[in-house]
């Protein structure tokens, strides 16, 4: 029997923590096959983010074809986009229906605060929510989503994605999950440790791969969350890297 198989749109990590490497590994370690449109190269370790070379938004239509076009994708997800030639190229294909399951993890808050898109491109993000079964934005890119489609009243951000929004707990470890009109809380632990880095990347890229594998979206949402919280207490002592230390994508319990 063939593995489900499920595609990661996002950028490299040199330090392997994080975006393309961070969503493989967890691909993998979930017994499914992992593909990948490279969006942008990066120079990046635990410290911080040395460079970004973003790929031809053309070239990413390419990698696109090149997957879409050869096996039987059944699941999406979408981490650094870099610019809008490529959040629109993206979106064109979501727009067409050649992006199952969309995952969407809207990458565009850095960890310290700092917007990493221009506002035009940070719009087309309001367009290719329209498409995804489950966005994952954290509470800053949750704020600036809001921000850019004009909402003033939090219970009004569930609009913005009519699948399934989670807001990603950074502090407090609780995922606050919007679906058909209500919201819900998902509360967790939080575990004491510097290694973190890609902890985003992994829970969306375990929710690519339990939709695939045929999960329903809840289903998949909750088992992404303990996913991500064994990896972290699993690697909570870790000393790899002078920054924030990369999380045990490989050591996961089972969906």
């Amino acid at each position: 029997m063939n593995p489900p198989v499920a595609l990661s749109v996002a950028g490299s990590d040199a330090s392997g923590g994080a975006g393309i490497a961070a969503d493989l590994t967890t691909f993998s370690a979930l017994g499914v096959h992992g593909t990948a449109a490279i969006t942008a190269v990066t120079a990046q370790n635990t410290v911080g983010v040395q460079g970004v070379h973003p790929v031809p938004a053309e070239f990413v239509a390419q990698q696109l074809d090149s997957v879409l076009d050869d096996l039987p994708v059944a699941a999406v997800k979408t981490g650094m986009l870099a610019n809008r030639d490529i959040i629109a190229v993206v979106g064109d294909y979501a727009a067409a229906g050649r992006l199952p399951n969309l995952v969407v993890d809207p990458v565009m808050v850095s960890s310290t605060g700092a917007r990493l898109l221009d506002a035009g491109a940070e719009a087309l993000y309001l367009e290719l929510l329209a498409h995804a079964t489950v966005a994952t934005p954290n509470a800053r890119e949750a704020t600036v989503l809001q921000e850019v489609a004009g909402l003033e009243a939090s219970d009004k951000l569930g609009r913005l994605c009519p699948g399934w929004l989670v807001v990603t707990g950074e502090v407090t470890a609780t995922e606050l999950i919007h679906h058909d009109n209500r919201w819900h809380e998902l509360p967790g632990e939080t575990v004491n440790t510097a290694n973190d880095h890609g902890t985003g990347c992994t829970f969306s890229a375990v929710v690519a791969a339990a939709l695939a594998a045929g999960m329903e979206p809840l289903d998949a949402i909750v088992g992404a969350k303990d996913f991500v919280r064994v990896c972290i207490e699993r690697s909570a002592e870790w000393d790899l890297g002078a920054g924030r230390g990369p999380v045990a994508h490989l050591m996961g319990p089972e969906l």
